[in-house]
């Protein structure tokens, strides 16, 4: 049997009040009964990060994706955009991943409107270790991110998953059908291909991995040159501009 906690009660000019006006919300934390969640807020984008952490990938390697990416949110313009968006901010989350079992959130959901907030979301980055080192599974790493996208914590005008990575897939459901999944539920699948072991993965990645209303493809030559394609990936994500390809224009060589 629930026991009810005592709330004191005082006498004034003849009325009974609870101490210090016992409020609503604290007489429904008495009973145990649920207050109603904060209404979400509107946002321009809900965008999952998701970077390849596959065997594939060495530790300079990983480094150079994270510190990329971390910068990238540093970046003056980055911030800008967001900003010039039409509620001026955007919520972000990073995900690693590389085997069918392993996917890994590494930066949590942030919401991004300013300098300070793009600060946080770099911070939670270079905090994080690399979680993994397996096979190549893209379609289960867009199943995790569209997994990540349902616990958005606000209200996102646009869903977006970006995924960098330097090899097709070896294992796991194939992307393309995951891809056309998604892209029926609204989630559009953007991609950054890094050449440095197979140079037709671009080809790849446009013809089975991206897709959605918008949705385009960097490539990259090596993993040197991974922090300017993802700040120009960004920019493009954010103001919701795609190049007139699939095919991103500008690739970066």
């Amino acid at each position: 049997m629930k026991t009810l906690a005592f709330i004191p009660m005082v006498l004034c000019r003849g009325k009974t009040l609870g101490l210090a006006l016992v409020t609503a919300a604290a007489l429904g934390a008495v009973l145990g009964i649920a207050q109603p969640a904060r209404a979400a807020a509107k946002v321009d984008m809900a965008l999952v990060m998701a970077v390849d952490v596959s065997e594939s990938v060495d530790a300079g390697e990983y480094q150079l994706q994270h510190e990329g990416i971390a910068r990238a949110f540093e970046n003056p313009a980055v911030i800008a955009a967001i900003k010039n968006g039409g509620t001026g901010a955007i919520d972000v989350l990073m995900l690693e991943w590389s085997d069918r079992d392993k996917q890994a959130i590494v930066a949590g959901w942030t919401r991004v409107s300013d300098a300070t907030s793009g600060a946080a979301f770099a911070a939670k980055i270079r905090a994080s270790k690399r979680s993994s080192n397996g096979l190549t599974a893209i379609g289960d790493a867009l199943l995790a991110s569209a997994a990540a996208l349902k616990t958005a914590p606000d209200d996102p005008a646009r869903r977006v998953i970006d995924i960098s990575g330097d090899g097709m897939a070896n294992i796991g459901p194939k992307p393309d059908d995951v891809r056309d999944a998604l892209n029926a539920q609204g989630i559009t699948i953007n991609g950054l291909a890094i050449l440095a072991s197979e140079p037709w993965l671009d080809t790849y990645y446009n013809n089975d991995v991206i897709g959605g209303e918008g949705a385009f493809l960097l490539q990259v030559q090596d993993f040197q040159s991974f922090a300017t394609a993802i700040k120009q990936k960004l920019l493009a994500e954010i103001s919701a501009r795609s190049p007139g390809s699939r095919l991103a224009e500008g690739q970066m060589q």
